[in-house]
């Protein structure tokens, strides 16, 4: 194994389902957050998602005391000096991605690579941040993460052929394969998904059908596992809303206009699974 232990920074849905898929491919992961509310909360989602796993996984033999065991759950920024390896997470807002990079680019070795968690935030943006912008690459993770084979990486325009190349072999060891795509806005997923999602969400705004036969449309006609708008609430509705607001500033074109009905929605604190209901209800 090339990378031992690797950091992860963000202790949300996406940065613990990283965490997992490091611990069950043998990695040590220590995994970040800024305060210890946000982290008991991590260790639930990660039982949890354990527990799924063994689900969907039948003879997986998931040893859920050794998956902790490898994951040091912390608030210190300084235990990154130790990893080989970094991947970001943090929400979809760049100015706290901002003062992150700049923070652990002074702890982290300046050999290390960073892969950059993100939904639509520019890579080469990213990699200003840092003293190591050639180190920096995209790496787009799908939801639930250890269940997905694939990952969008995305070039950043300082990104070299030998960071390619790590972020290649360190994807291999998480039994992931990879596409590579350039750094533009959204890049190829999100660029398409969230324009769809928004797109939902004006139907059900504008009264066209509610939520469940949109998504019921997609699935019994395109067969999708998921609809639009199921796919929206597992993600999270606040993760959506970033994402396409990202999407309009960056292009300045109306088409990824947020819907008015989204932003009501997370404004009302209905973000999806996470908080029990977003399009649908969960319990």
């Amino acid at each position: 194994m090339e990378y031992t232990t690797v950091g992860v920074v963000g202790a949300g849905v996406m940065g613990v389902g990283v965490a997992q898929n490091l611990a069950q491919t043998g990695h040590r992961v220590v995994l970040v957050d800024i305060n210890d509310e946000v982290l008991d909360g991590a260790r639930r989602e990660l039982r949890t998602s354990l527990r799924a796993y063994a689900m969907f996984n039948r003879g997986a033999g998931i040893d859920q005391a050794d998956i902790f065991d490898k994951i040091e759950f912390t608030t210190d920024y300084e235990l990154l000096a130790k990893a080989d390896f970094v991947v970001e997470n943090v929400t979809e807002d760049w100015n706290i991605k901002k003062e992150v990079y700049e923070r652990i680019d002074r702890i982290v070795r300046p050999d290390v690579i960073f892969a950059v968690n993100t939904s639509a935030i520019s890579i080469t943006r990213v990699g200003s941040a840092t003293s190591r912008p050639e180190r920096v690459v995209g790496m787009h993770f799908m939801n639930p993460v250890p269940m997905k084979p694939m990952v969008e990486v995305i070039r950043g325009y300082h990104t070299t052929e030998e960071t390619l190349d790590a972020a290649r072999r360190f994807l291999a060891e998480l039994g992931k394969e990879c596409v590579v795509v350039q750094d533009v806005p959204g890049f190829v997923s999100n660029r398409v998904l969230m324009l769809t999602i928004n797109e939902a969400a004006f139907l059900v705004q504008d009264g066209v059908a509610p939520a469940a036969d949109v998504d019921r449309i997609f699935k019994t006609c395109f067969d999708h596992k998921m609809g639009p708008l199921e796919t929206a609430d597992l993600i999270g509705l606040d993760t959506i809303l970033k994402s396409v607001e990202v999407l309009y500033e960056s292009f300045n074109d109306d088409k990824y206009r947020p819907a008015p009905l989204l932003k009501k929605m997370v404004a009302a604190g209905l973000h999806g699974r996470k908080s029990g209901e977003g399009f649908h209800k969960y319990r």
